[in-house]
């Protein structure tokens, strides 16, 4: 069967600018109280009164800053710029440095924790602000929280990441990022997190100790998180001593393009090599158990006790987009290129709102959307929707025996 990436890549590209950029542009902007709303319905109403997190704000410059630069057209930049310039009035600490966790809708801190994984989304948002902007304060903050993040959560005894802080950068004895995870000191998705973010600030400052720390954070996803069966760890002691029986399929997936995206920028050979074979693994245990029958992801399973999760979360697929492309590209094997037309495929059916925009939070086994979850919230963001697109569109006009 012949698959058409030129075809493709069109449907990617209309998605992202008509589907995802547009509905952020007229639906986002707080005209109220500056910056960006807090929550927006399934049904697009919004709340001006809901209290406002850093994890959105920082998805959203991110967003509105690559937006730009793909695009280059100047909203994206007028908005990236409000994104930054809200982010560092209101979410700034100027006492103990760092960002906070959440904002009431009049910007006034009302949790000033200091999640890792917050740091590190900040660092992300920044550097590819930076790209756009070339301001260097916005470098300069990017490099100030690595050395905060360095300072205060890297553990020199175990290596890793200590999850969460209060705000003085004391201990904190909840450090959960939300209410479904593990209280556990070490998580995979912050040391995910962690990675991108580093990955992002080395593109545009190349330092040898950024390049060191980056080394060690590849090496403990191939030794820690990346089990025996090729899934990922989610939930440790501080000492490393594996707390989860959870597969989350969306994270296996979302970490192997950006292992490899990681070892690439530090052009290590050595673990190019190391992270290209394990994101083959990886994507080869995605295929075979994340695809259920109606070519949507398979949310989570439990290994010790066997329980599936069938709903269908949004980032979860665009993340398998990704993930597979890159799989293909680095191993030229074929068997890679259907389920992405599979799982595309199913984007389009079931999570795409071709009615209002964006794209559905999650829809259930029957593909019926879940009404309650918002377009717009505290974790619902551009982010993920936005960036399978310009990486899939970017990775298929990068192939040159494509029928493009």
């Amino acid at each position: 069967m012949t698959y058409n990436f030129k075809s493709l890549r069109e449907e990617l590209d209309a998605t992202v600018q008509k589907n995802i950029l547009d509905y952020w542009v007229n639906n986002a902007v707080d005209v109220n109280n500056g910056g960006f709303i807090g929550q927006v319905s399934h049904d697009n109403i919004k709340d001006i009164n809901a209290n406002k997190g850093i994890v959105l704000n920082s998805r959203i410059l991110w967003t509105f800053s690559i937006a730009y630069r793909e695009l280059n057209d100047a909203i994206f930049k007028s908005l990236a710029d409000r994104a930054y310039n809200y982010i560092k009035t209101f979410f700034l600490d100027k006492k103990y440095g760092g960002v906070y966790w959440e904002l009431d809708s009049l910007g006034h801190p009302v949790q000033k924790k200091k999640q890792i994984y917050a740091q590190a989304f900040t660092i992300y948002a920044l550097t590819e602000y930076y790209k756009i902007s070339k301001n260097s304060e916005a470098l300069d903050w990017a490099k100030e929280l690595f050395d905060i993040i360095e300072q205060h959560s890297y553990d020199e005894k175990n290596q890793g990441y200590i999850e969460a802080f209060a705000e003085d950068w004391s201990v904190l004895e909840d450090m959960r990022l939300s209410d479904k995870d593990a209280n556990q000191e070490k998580t995979m998705n912050t040391h995910l997190h962690i990675l991108e973010a580093y990955t992002n600030l080395y593109k545009v400052w190349p330092n040898g100790t950024l390049k060191r720390q980056q080394e060690s954070l590849i090496k403990l996803f191939l030794s820690k998180f990346i089990d025996t069966n090729d899934h990922l760890n989610l939930f440790f002691t501080n000492a490393w001593e594996n707390r989860s029986r959870v597969i989350s399929f969306g994270h296996d997936i979302e970490c192997a393009w950006l292992l490899t995206e990681a070892a690439e920028v530090i052009d290590n050979e050595a673990l190019i090599l190391k992270t290209r074979e394990a994101s083959i693994r990886i994507s080869k245990k995605f295929i075979s158990e994340a695809l259920d029958t109606d070519g949507g992801i398979i949310n989570e399973r439990n290994s010790e006790n066997g329980h599936v999760d069938y709903e269908k979360h949004w980032w979860q697929h665009a993340e398998a987009l990704v993930g597979l492309m890159n799989a293909y590209t680095i191993s030229n094997d074929e068997k890679f290129i259907s389920p992405i037309f599979t799982i595309w495929e199913f984007i389009k059916k079931n999570l795409i709102d071709h009615q209002n925009g964006e794209w559905f939070w999650k829809v259930d086994k029957e593909g019926v959307p879940d009404k309650s979850q918002e377009k717009i919230g505290f974790w619902k963001c551009p982010y993920h929707n936005s960036r399978a697109c310009f990486e899939m569109i970017n990775r298929i006009n990068s192939i040159s025996n494509i029928n493009a």
